[in-house]
């Protein structure tokens, strides 16, 4: 990262909790740029409390894109929101040498900066019946479909995720071919270079934020919040933590207070798969959630910049 083309995506990744949003607004009016969510979670409209959304004053701040931009209904992956995000910081590189990218979705982030496979459609009806084997039989059957049918994507992906094992498995089926086949050799070639920060706290500083965070939220009335989507529960935007925990709870399967420890335990762990995904990147640059820290090291890695 030694030379550097005028424009320069700034990426602001890190765990659920750890202060991304704050950091990457302090970070976005220092450098006079826009803000891209790479929060995959954020970008369907009425999910504030559950997924953490920017609030209004911090969307204020800095102008935001990808945050509530979906209807929970909306049919939306990885590659249209490469395609999406390409094609908006064209437009910003216009007007500004710099943009924000931020959020905790490793595959969102990836996908933007080096370029994510393009993969074939899947056939709805086997989609259908995936989700329907894993309804009846749980993901331990995926699973093991997926070992027996691409061991080497099988050592590669993150096993504790249905949507990535489901996606694999679709494409394998549809095609014939294993999913690993698809899959990208070389970093896709980008007209902006990237400076990536990762935040990160001590782990019991971090899992004290996300306990203390989860009270918040259902203080906000995240159990309201869940109980109006219920009826849409079935729905993969509705497949995240914080609001299956809840669906668990009206469906009688646990009590309320077995719910909230669960959405926190789940939290813990999820944020444990995202530093282990960010650690496998070499080009990030880890600091504590502390903006004028991010910024030096930011303006380190710029040897041009002038401020």
């Amino acid at each position: 990262m030694s030379v550097f083309p005028p424009s320069c995506l700034i990426v602001i990744a890190g765990p659920t909790a750890v202060g991304k949003t704050d950091v990457a607004i302090a970070v976005a009016r220092y450098f006079g740029c826009e803000i891209i969510s790479a929060d995959s979670r954020q970008f369907y409209r009425g999910l504030k409390i559950g997924t953490a959304a920017p609030s209004a004053e911090q969307l204020s701040a800095v102008k935001h894109h990808f945050v509530g931009h979906l209807s929970v209904k909306d049919a939306y992956d990885v590659s249209r929101y490469e395609k999406e995000a390409l094609e908006l910081l064209q437009r910003l590189f216009r007007e500004n040498r710099f943009a924000v990218l931020t959020g905790g979705s490793g595959l969102y982030i990836q996908a933007v900066c080096d370029g994510f496979d393009e993969l074939p459609d899947s056939d709805p009806r086997i989609r259908a019946d995936l989700r329907d084997k894993l309804e009846r039989e749980g993901l331990a059957s995926l699973r093991a479909l997926l070992r027996q049918s691409d061991p080497a994507y099988y050592g590669q992906v993150d096993l504790a995720n249905p949507n990535r094992i489901l996606r694999a498995l679709e494409v394998s089926l549809t095609t014939g071919k294993p999913f690993s086949s698809f899959r990208k050799r070389d970093l896709a070639d980008r007209p902006f270079s990237t400076v990536k920060i990762c935040l990160d706290l001590p782990r019991h500083e971090l899992h004290n934020r996300i306990n203390a965070r989860v009270d918040a939220m259902m203080t906000s009335g995240l159990l309201e919040e869940a109980r109006h989507f219920y009826p849409e529960r079935t729905l993969n935007a509705l497949n995240t933590v914080g609001y299956k925990e809840l669906f668990q709870y009206f469906d009688g399967l646990c009590s309320l207070e077995e719910a909230v420890e669960k959405i926190k335990t789940n939290t813990r762990r999820y944020a444990r798969r995202q530093l282990t995904w960010f650690r496998k990147d070499k080009e990030v640059v880890w600091c504590r959630p502390d903006a004028e820290e991010v910024i030096r090291n930011i303006t380190r890695h710029l040897p041009d910049y002038s401020g």
